[in-house]
């Protein structure tokens, strides 16, 4: 059976979908789409970093219902095609007018994120941008 993580009221609950659970009307329940993210279903090796998640074996992007940044249904950010866009726009300005080169070497890079309460951080990085 399929497990999801839900957060209702304070306490964070695993659910099975073969479970029964009764809830009062009015109650408050948060998804936490995290869990979504670390499905062993969808996401061979859902711990590590792996942009090959979302690549088919041709190598081209692939959509994936199971990736949500946005979160989803009635509570989905109306917001997200604006961000979408911005983010668009400033890595398309970027990469027209730089040259992104690395101060190490990229072999070097270490990618695993930090642990936080809310989720997983990513380090910092440092890159010299060349203008073209």
């Amino acid at each position: 059976a399929d497990n999801y993580l839900v957060s209702i009221f304070d306490y964070s609950v695993l659910l099975s979908c073969s479970a029964l659970l009764v809830l009062l009307q009015g109650t408050t329940i948060f998804p936490v789409l995290t869990s979504v993210l670390h499905d062993s279903k969808e996401f061979p090796n859902p711990h590590e970093f792996n942009p090959e998640h979302f690549l088919n074996k041709n190598g081209s992007f692939k959509k994936s219902e199971f990736f949500m940044p946005f979160s989803a249904g009635k509570r989905i950010c109306p917001g997200e095609g604006l961000a979408r866009m911005e983010i668009f726009l400033l890595i398309a300005t970027i990469l027209q007018n730089f040259t992104l080169k690395s101060v190490v070497n990229p072999q070097e890079l270490n990618i695993t994120p930090t642990l936080s309460g809310t989720g997983n951080v990513p380090p910092a990085y440092q890159l010299c941008a060349v203008p073209r």
